[in-house]
């Protein structure tokens, strides 16, 4: 789903609408191109392989894609998926001893022998039924231990977002609704399934609702003249709500039983089947692309890397992903030789941190590499939740993580008293602890282990100015690597086909590819030392950038809105790689 066209589509539809510009579009394949060469902000991905990789040697590396499906036979992906050269496909015999019978490019763990899962819960819903029998009734003045007290707080916090969350939903389904009929209808009364511009500007609205339907239109249009499109992203629209509504946040919603594991083991490792594609496979293989088309066979687009196999480990449902699900889809990859683990999807709650981390120490105990999307949310995680991340903790601190920092910026940075009313977003406190929280966040020191092999990835745009930050991305100065492309980036879709998506999750690919670039030419470096090349390398970004805060737009240095201060530079990075693998 493209995140920007999906929030447009929702305000185009009030009655104040802005006049529509043409849409900016940036060069083919932007994210792979130079910014001197070419004056778009990639990565120098093509500079790198015509100066640098010409003529050298090259390893095949493994690299894992948790996520959704991939879609194993696209042009662009089929000579470059991982094959399971110990096991015969569809046999239905665990030839290669390893506990999942023909995972000949891959495994999935939202399934069960006859059933694959498409919708899940968000977490949120999925805690609200683990705590609502206990805390329901409770109130603030209840005797709780200190425990129940931290955990009512949660309660209380979740009940916040879930209740904000269904009435965005139920808000956009309604007016989207209401756009898709008026839309359906004006076609219907044009009499072409494929309209063009001048076909709604010499319609004559019948009512008000038509009348700002049609400025949707016209004003998308002027953009892009492409219907055809337009309409996509509205039925995509549409469906993304109907899914928020009727799966996502529905208390009633369940899928887990069809499954059939037993989902209270979190070490139950070996269920699900060898669908690796899944019944929507479209964001999986999207992000696959990015990291890996074929960059041979002069179809559709180009990957970063050019000796790499794709394995589709399945894992992220429509919804909010599953810990139980990931730390297995972590220790498959591990255990099946990724040496790259890519990692699009977070949430902003988590039922089981401990044993996710405890698959993350696991991929770090065996040099593995883990590349991890910041999210789409547009807020600043040195403060905000999103998991999973780098942070070892126990299950329930975790859930207050980004509470906790706050608090503790404020007992650092502030004499503003501790009490009940700032605790874990109770609303008595929020005026008080967001003025407190005015403390620059590096005055926190974050203490808690962190797994090494890890980066956090932020997106942004071709356009080396103030807008360089996408402005869907989340940010942080302690808890985001790096930043990479990841605005209408081009990549493969199911059924050979090809499209443009938006988000962090293109950013992290592209980081990925870039990882399994550097290991493919550069066997002899581990994670760590990739891990460093790719911060020390990246595109120091000299101006400020516009980000969003709890008190709306502000610009910023980019050394504020990540660690490393820059974009990945696949070039830069390959020149220290050389430089770095001499030493060795």
């Amino acid at each position: 789903m493209n995140f920007i066209k999906r929030i447009f589509l929702i305000i185009a539809f009030l009655p104040l609408l802005a006049e529509a510009q043409p849409k900016d579009k940036p060069k083919p394949d932007w994210q792979n191109l130079d910014l001197q060469k070419d004056g778009v902000f990639g990565i120098s991905t093509e500079k790198a392989y015509d100066e640098i990789l010409k003529g050298k040697k090259s390893s095949p590396v493994i690299v894992a894609v948790i996520d959704g499906g991939v879609d194993a036979q696209h042009e662009d992906l089929r000579n470059v998926m991982w094959s399971n050269p110990h096991e015969i496909a569809g046999n239905t015999i665990d030839d290669d001893k390893n506990g999942f019978a023909d995972d000949v490019h891959g495994w999935n763990f939202l399934g069960s022998p006859k059933w694959s899962v498409r919708y899940d819960n968000l977490e949120v819903v999925r805690l609200l039924r683990k705590y609502q029998d206990k805390y329901a009734s409770v109130v603030n003045s209840t005797p709780l231990s200190k425990d129940e007290r931290k955990e009512f707080n949660l309660y209380k916090r979740m009940v916040t977002d879930y209740m904000s969350k269904l009435e965005n939903a139920r808000n956009g389904y309604e007016n989207i609704s209401i756009l898709h009929k008026t839309v359906t209808e004006i076609v219907k009364n044009i009499g072409s399934a494929q309209p063009a511009l001048h076909d709604f500007e010499h319609y004559k609205a019948k009512d008000g609702i038509e009348g700002k339907a049609l400025k949707v239109i016209k004003s998308e249009l002027r953009k892009d003249p492409d219907y055809k499109k337009f309409k996509e992203d509205l039925d995509e629209t549409l469906e993304y709500y109907t899914t928020q509504v009727k799966y996502n946040l529905n208390m009633d919603f369940d899928p887990r039983d069809s499954i059939g594991d037993d989902y209270s083991n979190g070490l139950q490792y070996h269920y699900g089947n060898s669908d690796m594609k899944g019944p929507d496979a479209n964001h999986g293989t999207h992000v696959a692309g990015i990291i890996a088309a074929d960059r041979t066979n002069n179809l559709g687009v180009k990957g970063v890397a050019d000796n790499v196999k794709i394995m589709s480990v399945r894992a992220v449902p429509d919804g909010d992903e599953r810990d139980k699900d990931i730390a297995n889809a972590i220790r498959y990859a591990v255990d099946n030789g990724a040496r790259v683990i890519n990692m699009s999807f977070g949430k902003s709650f988590s039922w089981d941190k401990r044993l996710v981390d405890s698959a993350v120490k696991y991929a770090v105990s065996k040099d593995v590499l883990l590349v991890h999307a910041a999210g789409n949310d547009g807020k600043n995680t040195d403060f905000e939740n999103n998991f999973p991340n780098r942070i070892y903790a126990d299950t329930l601190d975790a859930n207050f993580w980004g509470m906790d920092r706050k608090l503790a910026v404020i007992a650092k940075g502030s004499s503003a008293p501790m009490s009940p009313a700032y605790g874990y977003g109770s609303p008595g406190g929020r005026s008080r602890s967001n003025a407190a929280l005015k403390v620059e966040p590096d005055t926190l020191k974050f203490k808690k282990p962190q797994a090494p092999n890890w980066i956090e990835v932020g997106a942004s745009s071709w356009k080396n100015d103030d807008n360089l930050v996408a402005s869907f991305s989340n940010y942080g100065k302690r808890t985001v690597d790096v930043f990479a492309p990841g605005v209408q980036i081009n990549s493969t879709v199911p059924g050979s086909k090809y499209k443009e998506n938006d988000g962090t999750s293109m950013a992290s690919p592209v980081v990925a590819g870039l990882a399994a670039l550097i290991r493919s030419y550069y066997p002899a470096l581990n994670a760590l030392q990739v891990k460093d090349i790719i911060m020390r390398s990246v595109s120091k970004v000299d101006h400020k950038v516009k980000v969003k805060d709890e008190d709306g737009n502000k610009k910023v240095k980019f050394s504020d809105v990540c660690i490393s201060g820059g974009i990945v530079n696949a070039y830069n990075a390959l020149q220290l790689a050389e430089q770095m693998s001499r030493s060795l």
